[in-house]
């Protein structure tokens, strides 16, 4: 069974508010966090709220979901609940279970308290690869269950990666030094599924049978985020899930780094949103992009 959330103390709390409430100042303050008013969150909110029925029960604090306009496909969470995901990521993402198996990973790094684990291993430099490794797994395997608790079909997280290695080619199953392989992943995920029927035996791996995701009439897949087929075009950077951001120094004084791939320049202005909320394509990535 995925592991419960221990009791926290004030002291942890508090620190992983701050963190949490630095990382959202830093998303307002570059003008990305997409108003609450926009049609994307009828496609993110049904998910997430059904999932923090179950996970808000394994976390101290309620999960929140935020979406930030961003072209590259991201999702992180942070302490104290806040799971950001990019816009780009909702067009990477094909189905309702594929959505789920993203924001189960992301919750479980909450759950598990891994922002706050790994500082404490090592507050002024990233900690070892072999925690780091074991959280993405530990996620993987805690969102599994996390999935089929609140209803969702645990095998969206293995479709991702599927999704992805077919988008992002040989890069897709090259191991990351503090990251276990795509492959490794996949095949960890389908013999934890195979091997617990009594919590995982009533789904199926038949993406053909999950619900597509329902974006407003008022968009498209393609038109919300930019360039058609965008996720073909730049793939993944990293393995898997986008990679988690630990604390590199002084935190929580200096707030935590950009996490997951590598970013695009951001506006330095906050950005004006169509009257229906929705939020125009970010300025394009420059052309050294990702190695700039």
């Amino acid at each position: 069974m995925a592991a419960r959330a221990d009791a926290v103390s004030q002291q942890e709390q508090s620190w992983e508010a701050q963190v949490g409430q630095q990382q959202y100042a830093k998303y307002q303050q570059r003008g990305e966090i997409v108003p609450q008013q926009s049609p994307l969150y009828a496609v993110l909110d049904p998910v997430g709220n059904a999932i923090a029925a179950v996970a808000d029960r394994e976390y101290y604090a309620p999960f929140h979901f935020i979406l930030v306009n961003e072209r590259v496909p991201n999702a992180m969470s942070m302490p104290d609940g806040n799971v950001y995901v990019t816009t780009g990521m909702l067009s990477f993402l094909r189905n309702r279970d594929q959505l789920a198996g993203v924001l189960c990973h992301e919750m479980n790094h909450d759950i598990h308290h891994d922002v706050y684990r790994a500082y404490q291993i090592s507050p002024n430099a990233p900690p070892p690869a072999d925690f780091t490794r074991a959280a993405e797994s530990n996620a993987d395997r805690g969102g599994a269950y996390t999935c089929a608790q609140a209803g969702f079909n645990p095998w969206g997280m293995v479709w991702n990666f599927r999704q992805h290695e077919g988008m992002a080619g040989a890069q897709a199953t090259a191991a990351v030094g503090d990251h276990p392989s795509d492959a490794q992943r996949l095949s960890d995920l389908v013999s934890l599924l195979q091997s617990d029927p009594a919590t995982f035996g009533k789904f199926r791996d038949d993406v053909a049978a999950s619900t597509a995701l329902a974006f407003p009439p008022q968009l498209s897949q393609q038109t919300a985020y930019g360039q058609p087929g965008y996720p073909g075009q730049y793939g993944y950077q990293q393995q898997g899930y986008p990679q988690q951001g630990y604390p590199q120094q002084g935190y929580p004084q200096q707030g935590y780094p950009q996490q997951g791939y590598p970013q695009a320049p951001q506006p330095q202005q906050q950005p004006q949103y169509p009257a229906n909320g929705a939020p125009y394509p970010p300025p394009p990535l420059p052309a050294c992009y990702p190695r700039c």
